[in-house]
């Protein structure tokens, strides 16, 4: 890697760590950059430098393209690794770190342009013979072409950003009356998320799996394939758990996958690491979705069951050199790998930003964890809620499976909510750990109900935190969890209950984040139940309903922050 000397890292979180620890594997000198809210982070701890974005918000600093290239030319940088996410799809950043002379360290500006855009990615996967479900042939200029469609088509339909991935910018609509408003918020994300929001729209197939193909290819031609993951386990489209090589395919759908993946990229010329999706359909049918022209936020499981280093490739990739291996991989064994994201799971999944107090990864054999936290981290509310993966590998699925519901046990998050609860329940649920996999895409949204209690739905007491007491009874020890709220009034009297605000009629937000807009008037009438306003947080938009029936009163405005329990307005 003679030809790179230092690399700017233009993220933060786990994937930053992540590049700057390969990076000093490869004797590379690594420089962060942070927000304000990320001061002190840990990944700019591990860099070898790091330097401040003045500002909060995405548009501020992550995305922020000409403070992020003075900083690397400042620094001495030679090469830009963007990650995934922010600006790691965005051509016009790639193109400006080549005119101020740096590397890119990822596929070319025209690849992101071709593949990134994923209508001209579908036009690509027809020429080299990818099955495909139906779509526009272009992005689409307002909601009435998306109902137009949906009138064609039939409904489902799924309404995408045309630039960016991962869930961010997607919709899935089942009823006419919603397109308009989905239309609108598949846009508003996609801005956020990519600075871009064109969308286009496809017809979605029920009930899919998540297949996709990892793909690495070199200046001189190679193009290899890694084998396959599965991704169906997620949540409003946002992964949760993925697995390789994905399980329960037939020799002939994996060949359609790997031999699929492989022309598209060849075609379109391709160079470094990117992933192709598909879905398959209960019927079995293999359908092209998209390219994800970056590294995935999954890509450890790949080299849990490969023994490559994606990362690495991608730096010698950058460098001009051929990759470190000469035919596609056979997967050994197989490895899973779980998102520890900060989101309730007792409320639906909403974000839960705030202070690390405590965290605890597992270990022993099989077990990786990549992390952006660890104890006394703040997280903050502006960015994505992944706080670290959770990768185990076993000899074979069940073997891994058992490894991993160890692992989670042993794993401990305090201070913010996680979604590990979930994550230990899915790994024990016959859904999931069967003998066959029942997860689709949309399976945790329409089917999953937590088990954790004996009424099925109410799952708060897992997140009780215990202090851990070691009792010998008979000459047996015995772990004691106490709650700690129980142990603490043993000791002190209970401080008095503060008189609590009358919030009846009150429209409370969900999470702390900031307030997106109004689905309707100061002074409106609402009926109880109807969607009111979209709230966002860690870049996931939700909708706010009315608790009740009568007249609105609108007490918060678009674009202004908002606590978690904050009344937004009030229905009297």
């Amino acid at each position: 890697m003679s030809s790179l000397s230092a690399v700017l890292i233009a993220n933060r979180g786990e994937i930053a760590v992540r590049i700057a620890r390969v990076a000093r594997d490869l004797g590379i000198r690594s420089i962060a950059v942070y927000s304000e809210p990320d001061t002190g982070a840990l990944h700019t701890l591990v860099a070898d430098e790091a330097y401040q974005l003045p500002g909060s918000t995405s548009a501020e600093t992550y995305l922020n393209q000409a403070a992020l290239i003075d900083v690397a030319v400042r620094a001495g940088a030679d090469c830009v690794h963007p990650g995934y996410g922010f600006l790691s799809e965005n051509s016009d950043f790639a193109r400006a770190v080549t005119r101020a002379g740096l590397t890119w360290i990822g596929p070319t500006a025209e690849n992101i342009d071709t593949l990134g855009d994923k209508v001209a990615a579908r036009r690509i996967a027809l020429e080299v013979g990818a099955p495909l479900a139906p779509g526009t042939p272009d992005p689409i200029d307002d909601w009435q072409e998306a109902q137009d469609f949906a009138e064609e088509h039939g409904l489902p339909i799924a309404i995408k950003a045309a630039f960016g991935g991962g869930g961010r910018g997607l919709k899935v609509v089942d009823a006419l009356e919603d397109i308009e408003d989905a239309f609108a918020a598949a846009g508003r994300e996609a801005r956020e998320a990519f600075g871009r929001g064109e969308c286009y729209v496809e017809k979605f197939l029920t009930r899919p799996r998540h297949v996709e193909a990892q793909v690495v290819a070199d200046m001189h031609g190679n193009v290899r394939v890694l084998g396959t993951r599965d991704c169906s386990t997620q949540r409003r489209y946002q992964k949760l758990i993925e697995e390789a090589p994905a399980p329960f395919l037939s020799e002939e759908q994996n060949r359609q996958i790997v031999e699929g993946a492989r022309s598209i990229c060849q075609r379109a010329g391709y160079v470094g690491a990117g992933t192709v999706e598909f879905i398959v359909s209960e019927d079995g049918t293999v359908s092209f979705l998209e390219v994800n022209t970056r590294v995935q936020v999954e890509h450890p499981v790949t080299e849990a069951v490969t023994g490559i280093d994606i990362i690495a490739e991608q730096f010698r990739i950058a460098a001009g050199e051929e990759l470190s291996f000469q035919e596609d991989p056979q997967p050994h064994g197989h490895a899973f790998e779980f998102r520890i994201n900060a989101e309730d799971v007792a409320h639906g999944f909403v974000p839960s930003p705030g202070t690390v107090t405590s965290f605890e990864a597992p270990a022993g054999p099989g077990i990786r964890v990549d992390s952006g936290v660890r104890s006394g981290s703040e997280v903050p509310g502006f960015y994505d809620s992944l706080l670290a993966k959770l990768i185990v590998w076993g000899p074979d699925r069940a073997s891994a499976m058992r490894r991993a519901a160890r692992a989670l046990e042993e794993m401990t998050v305090r201070g913010v909510r996680t979604v590990i609860p979930f994550h230990r329940d899915m790994v024990t649920h016959p859904a999931f750990a069967g003998e066959r996999l029942e997860v689709f895409t949309n399976w945790v949204d329409t089917e999953y109900t937590p088990r954790h209690s004996a009424a099925g739905g109410d799952i708060e007491h897992v997140y009780t935190e215990r202090e851990h007491m070691i009792i010998e009874i008979d000459g047996r020890m015995h772990r004691v969890g106490i709650p700690t709220g129980l142990l603490g009034r043993a000791v002190a009297p209970a401080p008095e209950e503060p008189e609590q605000e009358n919030t009846e009629g009150a429209i409370l937000s969900p999470f702390a984040g900031s307030l997106v807009a109004w689905q309707v008037a100061d002074g409106d009438e609402v009926s109880e139940g109807q969607a009111v306003a979209s709230v966002e947080a860690m870049k996931m938009e939700s909708v706010v309903t009315a608790p009740v029936a009568g007249t609105l009163r609108i007490d918060v405005q678009p674009g202004e922050k908002i606590t978690k329990g904050g009344i937004l307005g009030t229905i009297s």
